[in-house]
Parts: C-alpha cells; sequence; structure tokens
C-alpha cells in the first residue's frame, strides 16, 4: 500500500507551494526534506543577501508576504515565510530524510532514505530546487599551490575572505552582490564574467522592474518561445549598474580560463594573482539517485520538459527555465505548481 499519492522530495519554495496545489487537488501528498528544518538553505546563505524582487512580488498562492510590500526581503526573511506558509497551509513536511534512491512506476514508487526506510507513492514530484551541487570548472581544483576557493555557497560576510587581493568569478547577480560587498570593505576585487550582461535598474519609471516584466509579458513568457530564448540568452543584472562596479574599485575581466601555479589565465590573454578566488558559478543539478530507466538525460539530469518526465508519474517542479523565466522564483513558481497538481491528479485517475 503506498504512504500516499504523491511524494514530493524537497520541501523548499516549490515543494511547499506544490504539496498546497496537490491537497487543493483532493491528493495526498507526502512532502520530506534532506534539510534539518524548513528555509534552512536561506539561512546558510551569504549573510547580507536581499531578494532583487519587492515584497509584493513574493508570493506563494495565496498568502502574502509580511512587511513593506515595497521592501526587499532578506535571507532569514525568506525562510521565515516558508515556515509561516507551512503552517498557513497545514503542510508537515518530514524535514532531515534524505532521498537516497528513487526506482518505480506510474503507481508504484519506491523511495529508499539514507537510514534505509522505503516510502511508497503512486507518483513522485522532484522539487530540490535550483540550489543543488556547488558548480565550479573542471581546472578550479587542478592547481594544489594555487590561492584559497570557494564558492558561493560557502560565503558568508567579507571576514570569511582573507587577504586584499580577490577574484570572483560569475557575472549573474550572485557574483556582483558580492564583489560588490568585498571591494566596499577596501579588498581589491577582480569580476570575471564569462559574457557580457546587460545592467537593468531596479526601478524604472516609479515602478519596481519586476513590476514592468511582469506586466509585459516577459517573466510569463515560455522558455522556447521568441522573447523566452533571448531572456534567458541575456539574463539581465537588475538593481546594480556598471557605474557602481567601476565606483568601488572592481576590475571586469573576462572569462576565466585555467589556473597553474596560483596564477590566473583569462580569455584575453592576460593573467591575474589572487588570494582568494570565490567561485559565483551556479549550479547543476545531481540527480543519480533516480534509478530509472529514461528518467535522466546523458548528463544525469532529470530529464522533465515543462515539469513532466517522460517516464509516468514522475514530475519535477521549481528548477530554472522549467517554464519560463519565473519557474525558479519565490513570486512565480505557483503559476507552475497550480497546472501541474491538475496534471498529475488527470493521470493519477487513469493509473492502475
Amino acid at each position: 500500500m503506498a504512504d500516499a499519492d504523491v511524494l514530493v522530495i524537497g520541501a523548499g519554495l516549490a515543494g511547499l507551494v506544490m504539496g498546497h496545489y496537490l491537497n487543493r487537488a483532493g491528493l495526498h501528498p507526502l512532502l520530506v526534506d534532506r534539510a534539518p528544518a524548513l528555509g534552512h538553505s536561506w539561512r546558510s546563505r551569504w549573510n547580507s543577501l536581499r531578494l532583487f524582487t519587492p515584497a509584493r512580488h513574493n508570493r506563494l498562492a495565496d498568502l502574502l508576504f509580511p512587511g513593506d510590500p515595497e521592501a526587499y526581503p532578506g535571507k532569514d526573511a525568506v525562510a521565515d515565510y516558508l515556515q509561516d506558509f507551512a503552517r498557513h497551509q497545514s503542510l508537515t513536511p518530514a524535514t532531515g530524510t534524505a532521498i537516497t534512491d528513487l526506482h518505480g512506476r506510474l503507481g508504484a514508487f519506491t523511495a529508499t532514505t539514507a537510514t534505509g526506510r522505503q516510502l511508497r507513492a503512486r507518483s513522485v514530484v522532484v522539487a530540490t530546487g535550483a540550489f543543488g551541487t556547488p558548480f565550479l570548472p573542471d581546472w578550479a581544483a587542478r592547481d594544489g599551490r594555487g590561492p584559497r576557493q570557494l564558492h558561493a555557497k560557502n560565503y558568508r560576510t567579507p571576514a570569511s575572505v582573507p587577504g586584499q587581493e580577490v577574484l570572483a568569478v560569475g557575472g549573474g547577480n550572485t557574483g556582483v552582490q558580492i564583489a560588490l560587498e568585498l571591494a566596499a570593505t577596501g579588498k581589491r576585487v577582480h569580476l570575471s564574467t564569462g559574457r557580457p550582461r546587460r545592467h537593468l535598474p531596479q526601478r524604472l519609471g516609479g515602478k519596481d522592474m519586476f513590476w514592468w516584466l511582469t506586466r509585459t509579458g516577459a517573466m510569463s513568457a515560455p522558455a522556447g518561445s521568441v522573447p523566452g530564448k533571448w531572456l534567458r540568452a541575456h539574463d539581465p543584472i537588475i538593481g546594480t549598474d556598471r557605474a557602481a562596479l567601476t565606483g568601488v574599485n572592481i576590475r571586469t575581466r573576462p572569462r576565466a580560463t585555467g589556473l597553474q601555479g596560483g596564477i590566473v589565465g583569462f580569455a584575453d590573454g592576460t593573467r591575474y594573482t589572487p588570494e582568494v578566488i570565490v567561485w559565483a558559478t551556479g549550479y547543476r543539478h545531481a540527480d543519480r539517485w533516480i534509478r530509472i530507466p529514461a528518467a535522466l538525460d546523458p548528463t544525469g539530469v532529470l530529464h522533465a520538459p515543462e515539469g513532466v518526465s517522460p517516464v509516468a508519474g514522475l514530475y519535477t517542479i521549481g528548477r530554472s527555465w522549467q517554464r519560463n523565466r519565473g519557474s525558479a522564483l519565490l513570486g512565480f513558481v505557483s503559476t507552475d505548481a497550480a497546472p501541474l497538481a491538475q496534471t498529475i491528479l488527470t493521470a493519477l485517475a487513469k493509473a492502475p
């Protein structure tokens, strides 16, 4: 007998809102998460982190984010909100429950936990989030004599970065925010970016940029559409202009290409010897614990266009660009979760 209609693996923002819509559809979900408490991944991020979406755009289902709707919440406020949402929706995820193996088929999936317990469900939603395994280029760890290296996942404050010569690698919002914070303490920061990124102001014409992106349909444009492809290829930096980088003595560099003898080489042939490298190079999904033929692509990542796997009964939610730019964001993931719950309900109605 199944423990649940739907096993939701991951109880972050995507897993929680998925659980809510599954409940509304009349299904019985079981939510599990490897973290010791709800919101743990948010509380573990760097201290000064703030969302670049204002509170009015940060909501799951019908629960408004508390406080000033124009404020930009910090990481702990997000963690508190996730806990509040779980209470508000009477969701009780089993935290401290890591899934190490998943196999089965529609109507008969079995997930094994790190302690050996087996959980059975008729369907499964993988909601392990956008922050999986920290990514570093292959050459990052090859030089044993090089500078100290840490991924943004392990960065907390400038005090955690010793020395004065720092290379931040990654031109997205995370890399820019960390570079600015380090430079503000007097460190000499070099920021390596792989490609030019457009910088957009946080506010335009008295409105937050996300008001414009939502109103114009950019946030909901399908990933495969012309505007969706453009936005994905040119994903802009929001809230920090180029002048802010040069104004605090940040030197921008092209793509870093190698590390040898403590010296970093760049695509333009220049070199630099940092004391510390901060990798703001994002994350990769590590899905090989899913041991179901045809579920994974050749790189070991769950293949699930728009959240629906070719393996009947297996789904995903909360992944970057799953359907559109908002798929992994707090204020927009609900628009993926609601229809996915109905898709699951329909599939289970036909299942044995």
